[in-house]
């Protein structure tokens, strides 16, 4: 799975007071003429310690490591008027819908980030006769705060 993210700093604006535990807001969930989609949210961090490096695969960063990626979001479809999770299992061969979001460098004094997240789903649903899903996402930093969980719209395929 390919995405892109794109992070927005606070560094130039005066004094923001975020907690130190990241904030995800769902803005949308866009499909293109291809069909790729894309999950875009507003983001804060109080102290800016957001995303990682491609050279962050130490412990507790490492491939193997439950924090190698730091934005989760689980898939869930609407079956039979009920929403149902819909655990994929990598040793199985299945891939979930989790990334790295790349680091975020905030200058001047003020090391809070308040930002937008873009990623690029290129493959965002499953094979199913159920055409109605959603998204739950989290952001974690690199302290391993994890963010409250937001849901996106309903998605029809």
């Amino acid at each position: 799975m390919v995405f892109c993210c794109a992070l927005a700093s606070a560094g130039c604006l005066p004094e923001a007071n975020y907690p130190d535990e990241p904030i995800v807001e769902f803005v949308s969930f866009e499909v293109d003429d291809l069909g790729s989609g894309s999950l875009i949210f507003n983001v804060t961090d109080g102290d800016g310690d957001l995303g990682l490096n491609s050279d962050d695969v130490l412990f507790p960063f490492c491939p193997t490591c439950e924090h190698y990626y730091n934005l989760k979001c689980e898939y869930d479809e609407l079956r039979d008027g009920v929403w149902t999770h819909i655990f994929l299992d990598p040793e199985a061969g299945q891939v979930p819908f989790y990334y790295r979001v790349p680091r975020a460098n905030p200058s001047g004094s003020n090391q809070a980030i308040n930002g937008v997240v873009e990623v690029a789903m290129n493959t965002w649903h499953l094979q199913s006769d159920y055409d109605t899903l959603r998204f739950r996402f989290t952001i974690e930093d690199r302290a391993l705060n994890l963010s409250n969980q937001d849901t996106t719209r309903i998605i029809v395929k």
